[in-house]
Formats: C-alpha cells, structure tokens, sequence
C-alpha cells in the first residue's frame, strides 16, 4: 500500500505524557527546563540554532571524480531550496560534506570528522565505495538516511537506512541473513513479460567485483528462464569487438552489463559496427543521466537502444510535480541524474523526520525513531514506498515495483512499463555474498 510521508509524532506525545505521570507520582514540581535544559513559558526563545547534517561522499575515488557526487549534489540543492523557505521550524540546515577518497582510512576519518567533532544529527545521501566507519555510525546512535547501498553496510547495521529500504536484522556482525543478502528477479521478468525476450547476454570485466555482479544477474536471468550469454574481457585491453560479434551471432535480445560507463560506450560503439541489434541494453541508476547523447555520440543506433530500471520515479517525468521540482533546483547543473534525485530525496526524508520532531526537539534519537517507525516512505512519490522491517528469516518471494524508462533521442529518459507503483511482480527472492 502506498502512503504519504505522515508527519509522526508518536515518540514525542509518549515522552511528554511519560514525563507528566513521572511528574505527578513523585510529587515533583520542578519546572520543565530542568528536563529539556530550556527555558518554558511564552518568554522561551525560539530555536534558531542550524541544523547539522553530514554527507560522506567518495567524491575523488579510483573509479572517477563523478561516479559517487550525484546523490550528494541532490541533497546540497534540497536543503539549498528548502533554507530559502524558511528552513524546519525556523533553523536552517547546514551541511557539511567530506570526501572519503574511496578508501576504508579515508571513511573512518569522514566518520570521526562528522560525527564526533561536527556533531551532526544526521548523515544524508551517503555514497562512498568503502563504507568501513559504518560499525563506529551504529554506535554512535547517528541515523544515515537515504544512503547508497554500494557495500552490504546497509544490510548489516542498525541506524542505516539505504534508499532502498531493508528487511535484513541489521544487528551488526554479517551482513543479510548469516552472511547472505537477498535480490529479486522482477527486471528479467519485466522484459521476459513486456517484450518476449527469451535470450540474455551478460558482460563483465575479468575482475572480481564485475564478475560476481554478472554472477548474480546471470542467476537472475536462469530462475526466469532465459538463455544467458556471458561475456568476460580482459579489464586492462578489452576487445569489445569480440563481443559485440558474438552477441550478434548469439541472437541476444537484452544485454546486461557488470562494467563501468566508459567500457559500456566502447560496447555501444562495437555494437554499431558489427551491426549487432538487441531489444534493449539494460543498464542501472548510476547511468540514467541526462549525458546519454555525449557519451554514446558514436553509436546511434545502440544508444536508442538504451534501457534503465531503479526504484525510483523518473527524472524526467514531465507529470510529477516533485519531480519538477527537483528539475528547477537543479536548472544550472551541468546534466542532471537519478542519484541527484535519490539524493534529494534522502534530504526530504531527512527534512521530514526533523519535522517530526516538534515540541520534542531534533536530536538524533527523535530522527531514528521516524525512520524506524515501521510505516513506508515515498518522499512525495519520487521513491517506490520505502520500509524498514527486521525479519529474522529472508522472504522466499516478494512483491517489488520497479521503475523503468528508455532513451530517445530529443526526449531523452521516457518512462516506459506504466507507473512504477503498478508495474510490480511477485518473484522469487535470490541469495548473494557481496
């Protein structure tokens, strides 16, 4: 069921009437500021204090300057947009960033600036290649909302919460169930039911990482079905001829890929030379950005072919006021992404539960609290409903939507399969190690 951001305030009601009773029982008549350290009565000052939020980004990691910015760059321009009006409350957000240099050291360090010495309430639209200081996070009680899930961190600790949601335990220790996390099958499955595509190729670098994504898509794609095609090259000198010769002569209807951008142009433009056709090439929400005519400039054809899922709504969605929103806060980027989106929409979720948090005052316990209240968030219908459950067992099925659109040159990303709250499916839910 799909429901609005509700502005909860449950936890601060509880705790007023609990001071109450704790007041009447013991006969105690000491005023209140001797429980908030603030001063009561209409002479009690407005908060105007800022707000402390970090975001912890692998801004200059080896795998490129602006692979990991993204959701960074969204949040900045929420909460940019949302001082302009005021702020929460009155009190605006200040937002300190940190660059991790996509290393473990790098990350610790982030951590310890942030949250020990910056005192933030909140970490927002976290991305960062290692997330090592994710165990010194849980303890520190902070709330990390909307971060991406690059790493298990967000399968394996309490007070992190992925943009995608979790219902792993989160105790600390493994990450998942006993070590494993779980992904469903629904993108196969999209394309088996809306296309007929029968035959899937699956391409990956010979490196370890690559290969163990293509892995689990390539185990994805068999559980529905199809016949899958993998494709390994060398990750220093691909020969990305060879494959889009191959692909050819294997009738391939989709092609998934485990490689970065760059080497997924350099397939496109081998695609278009061997004249190598495909249904769709599928790729995910780190490339569905709005630099698609420049970086496949050499190959038309496959370009056009370009397919993305995610579970979020549509950047270019020309009917969602949210969405429109976001595209004028963001009008002097240099191209505009679905992480900048997703990042804007960890700031509003972040926004949200400060709101929450009226009477009681923002700390770091009020925030953790709404986001684990138990009730799903779709920061005004950019995300697919998000939740948050602690199931001691993985489903063995479940029902996931997904958001799809396909570029067009002079349209760009048009959103395809309907909207992504109805294109959903009930598939099987399958086991990986990250």
């Amino acid at each position: 069921m799909r429901r609005g951001a509700a502005r909860v305030r449950r936890g601060a009601v509880l705790s007023a009437a609990l001071l109450a009773l704790l007041a009447a029982g013991c006969g105690s008549r000491l005023p209140e500021s001797e429980f908030t350290g603030r001063p009561t009565g209409p002479e009690q000052p407005a908060d105007t204090s800022p707000l402390h939020v970090g975001i912890i980004t692998s801004e200059t990691s080896p795998v490129g300057g602006d692979a990991f910015t993204g959701p960074r760059d969204g949040a900045k321009a929420y909460f940019e947009r949302l001082n302009a009006r005021g702020g929460i409350d009155g009190r605006k957000v200040e937002v300190h960033t940190c660059d991790d240099g996509g290393t473990g050291v790098g990350n610790n360090e982030c951590v310890h600036k942030l949250v020990d010495e910056r005192k933030v309430v909140a970490l927002v639209a976290t991305t960062t290649l290692d997330y090592e200081g994710a165990p010194l996070v849980a303890e520190a009680g902070v709330p990390d909302i909307g971060g991406q899930p690059i790493g298990p961190a967000y399968d394996t600790y309490p007070h992190l919460y992925s943009v995608y949601g979790s219902l792993a335990p989160r105790k600390g220790g493994k990450a998942g169930w006993d070590g494993k996390q779980y992904g469903g099958t629904e993108i196969y499955r999209y394309f088996k039911r809306e296309h007929g595509a029968r035959t899937a190729a699956v391409v990956s670098y010979n490196q370890a990482a690559s290969a163990g994504y293509a892995q689990l898509i390539t185990r994805g794609l068999k559980a529905e079905g199809y016949k899958v095609v993998t494709e390994q090259v060398d990750l220093a000198l691909p020969n990305f001829r060879a494959v889009a010769a191959d692909l050819k002569e294997q009738g391939a209807d989709l092609v998934f890929d485990a490689i970065d951008t760059h080497g997924n142009a350099q397939l496109c433009k081998a695609m278009d030379q061997v004249g190598t056709r495909v249904t769709a090439k599928v790729t995910n929400a780190q490339n569905w950005n709005s630099d698609v005519a420049e970086v496949y400039k050499d190959s038309p054809r496959c370009r056009n072919a370009l397919w993305v899922t995610g579970s979020s709504r549509n950047f270019q969605d020309p009917d969602s006021a949210a969405a429109k929103e976001f595209r004028a806060a963001m009008k002097g980027a240099d191209r505009l992404s679905q992480w900048q989106l997703e990042g804007w929409a960890a700031a509003m979720w972040f926004a949200d539960a400060a709101k929450s948090c009226a009477g009681s005052g923002v700390t770091r316990e009020c925030v953790d609290a709404y986001m684990r209240r138990g009730e799903p968030y779709d920061a005004d219908g950019l995300l697919i409903p998000v939740v948050f459950e602690q199931r001691e067992r993985p489903p063995a099925t479940r029902r996931t939507c997904l958001s799809v659109a396909r570029w067009q040159d002079g349209r760009g990303w048009v959103t395809q399969g309907g909207d992504m709250n109805a294109n959903c499916f009930e598939v099987p839910q399958l086991p990986y190690e990250q």
